[in-house]
């Protein structure tokens, strides 16, 4: 056997090494990104802002508020709909601020299932 060379040295254990701290490190930053976006917030508004909802990044609700107009007890089913409307809204927001936060990661990179 001779000497290590570049098709069968010590080079391939090398390039793998760094690779795998490069993923490490992507991996830590997408954590750390993850949980800033996590905590940031969004709001949303349906009916003109008669019902406006707070959302933080992970989807979960912070609050939901009602105008004094928007409620009309002859009519709770546009109330439930503009709730409704407000809440999805906000998720779609949160998604996005989410996926803006790991395409500076990613590089745009689609990964499917990477939140």
């Amino acid at each position: 056997m001779g000497k290590p060379n570049k098709f069968t040295g010590g080079g391939v254990n090398q390039n793998k090494a760094a690779m795998m701290q490069r993923v490490q490190q992507m991996q830590a930053e997408m954590e750390r990104i993850q949980n800033e976006v996590s905590e940031q917030t969004v709001t949303a508004t349906a009916g003109g802002g008669a019902v406006t909802v707070v959302m933080k990044g992970s989807r979960e609700l912070v609050s939901v508020n009602l105008t004094p107009e928007v409620v009309d007890p002859d009519d709770i089913e546009m109330l439930e709909d503009l709730i409704v409307a407000a809440i999805n809204e906000a998720g779609a927001k949160a998604n996005e601020m989410m996926e803006q936060g790991m395409s500076s990661i990613t590089g745009g990179l689609n990964i499917p299932g990477l939140f």
